[in-house]
């Protein structure tokens, strides 16, 4: 069975404020109702509702023009990584969900972690373009440089096999191919 209540506040699953809506009738007396989130339907009720109506549309547009704002600005943000990476190119860590919103909240722009769509960390040097979720159907991208800086203790270590391996193959040389013999 269903009831018609009206909401007195913006419920995102349900609607907006002043809307008549229907309900099962369970969670209009056990829910709805008894938080004041919604009024039982009558012609007084939405008398009542319609100033509340108007004020929560001025905010939502307020709200609107905010967000649209804010997308435009996180739109033009372009961040760089400078990180380590090994002799195959891959990184030592990762640039991740976490540290793209911590650089975002550094330029001001309050951006919280789970608004960064990023599928998976960056593991590879590259330019990306990040998905940032701003409010409802609302989303910006940004672009997200990493850029390879060579571990000198890989570089180091690369030299080293390099020398070895060179001197092996002196080694592996019989001695008398190996200098010639100087006659006189």
């Amino acid at each position: 069975m269903k009831t018609k209540v009206i909401l007195r506040q913006d419920i995102p699953a349900l609607g907006h404020v002043g809307d008549t809506i229907e309900v099962s009738t369970g969670y209009a007396r056990n829910f709805l109702l008894p938080r004041e989130m919604a009024y039982p339907w009558s012609q007084d009720a939405t008398l009542r509702v319609e100033k509340d109506r108007v004020l929560a549309q001025e905010k939502r547009e307020a709200l609107e023009a905010e967000f649209s704002q804010l997308t435009k600005r996180v739109g033009e943000v372009q961040l760089t990584y400078e990180e380590m990476v090994s002799a195959e190119g891959h990184l030592y860590g990762s640039v991740n969900s976490h540290r793209i919103a911590e650089t975002l909240q550094e330029q001001g722009l309050n951006i919280d972690e789970r608004n960064v769509r990023l599928p998976e960390p960056i593991r590879v040097a590259g330019e990306y373009e990040v998905p940032i979720h701003i409010h409802g159907d609302m989303e910006a991208q940004i672009k997200v440089w990493v850029i390879a800086v060579q571990d000198p203790n890989a570089v180091a270590l690369e030299e080293e096999g390099e020398a070895e391996e060179t001197e092996e193959e002196f080694a592996s040389v019989p001695a008398e191919e190996a200098a010639p013999e100087i006659e006189e």
